[in-house]
């Protein structure tokens, strides 16, 4: 009897003791997402009750162990909408993962790069470069909405979702779209665009770092938006030479850049013509399994075919066919040219976005 009474006493006691600890958490939590977070200011030491996102209203807010900055398109975005929001991962890499999520806020649908906290810059490093590339605005870049900076040091991006894809993906399913003309030279003007933004639209220039066709989102129209410009600012050392490395392997890095940290406009001039190459070839950089050698790496291989009087190894022969029709074999063939000079293996020699831009502008004529 008294086994009993103890038992319909204690029991009870213990089940509100235990509703009130999992009521109090859940608070605690909640607040703690409600959007003020800790975010060290960029002169050093000193915390900020308010710092100012470059081009839009929304900002850090000091007061706990997470940070959220809002940029233009992002103001009505909370951690909690952002932590909380259901999603599939759509591509990994060994620095990040990216995600299509559905918000509760600001857009329907987005894409969230998570990038891994030992992968991650510090808060200071994330802060600087929050202010540098969410400044960033363009028609043919893809902007950023947020960033979350977590407790363990993880990283948050918040972008747009681009339903039709990336580049990379538009060249390999061999859309008629993709062997187009006038949609290859729609394509690289607006790509030429977007990297001249980024090195000239600002006193210090905004350097790509990774500029390949996976990183460059379409457009239901073929408006091409470059992404993840300057992500390796995010990246602690080796990440960055991590990404470096891959780039590498993808046909994509520039010959004289050896260090990640070491990357300049010359070098997303390089980039930008094996990208121009590729479209003209509707191939990959970089063959898995090449019939010989002198195809491993796509400029030079292009070189030699073009040595060797082989034009119609080098182009896509629907491109070939297109430019015979239409009297545009100079232009096709001028388009080449300056794809291989964005790839001469001397920098100085690589022409810049401005010289670029005007010269396909011709072309395209």
């Amino acid at each position: 009897m008294r086994k009993a009474v103890i038992n319909g006493v204690l029991f009870p006691a213990l089940a509100v003791v235990l509703a009130l600890a999992v009521f109090y958490f859940v608070r605690r939590r909640r607040r703690r997402r409600g959007g003020r977070s800790v975010l060290p200011s960029h002169g050093g030491g000193a915390r900020a009750d308010r710092l100012q996102a470059p081009g839009g209203s929304g900002g850090y807010v000091a007061g706990g162990e997470e940070a959220l900055v809002r940029f233009p398109g992002g103001e009505a975005l909370t951690v909690a909408a952002i932590l909380e929001a259901p999603g599939e991962v759509v591509a990994k890499s060994a620095h990040s993962t990216l995600y299509r999520a559905g918000l509760s806020a600001g857009e329907a649908v987005a894409l969230l790069r998570f990038v891994r906290p030992a992968c991650a810059a510090g808060a200071e490093e994330a802060a600087a470069a929050a202010r540098v590339l969410g400044a960033a605005r363009h028609p043919n870049l893809v902007p950023i909405r947020a960033l979350y900076v977590g407790p363990r040091g993880e990283k948050l991006l918040v972008h747009p979702f681009y339903a039709a894809g990336s580049l990379r993906r538009f060249l390999q399913e061999g859309i008629n779209d993709s062997q187009r003309w006038e949609i290859i030279c729609k394509l690289s003007i607006g790509i030429v665009k977007g990297l001249d933004h980024l090195h000239t639209a600002s006193q210090k220039p905004i350097i790509h770092g990774n500029l390949k066709t996976n990183n460059i989102m379409l457009d239901a129209d073929f408006q091409p938006r470059i992404s993840d410009f300057g992500l390796y600012l995010l990246l602690n050392p080796a990440a960055a030479q991590e990404m470096l490395e891959t780039s590498a392997m993808q046909g994509y890095k520039a010959p004289e850049l050896i260090k990640m940290r070491d990357a300049t406009r010359e070098s997303d001039i390089y980039s930008l013509g094996v990208i121009m190459l590729e479209m003209l070839a509707q191939k990959e950089v970089v063959n898995d399994k090449p019939p010989n050698a002198r195809d491993i790496h796509l400029p030079a291989s292009f070189k030699d075919l073009v040595l060797e009087r082989k034009i119609s190894e080098a182009f896509s022969s629907e491109l070939i066919k297109q430019s015979k029709n239409s009297g545009k074999e100079e232009n096709l063939n001028a388009y080449f040219e300056l794809a291989t000079a964005c790839c001469n293996p001397s920098p100085s020699l690589r022409p810049d976005t401005k010289k670029i831009l005007k010269r396909l502008q011709d072309i395209a004529r």
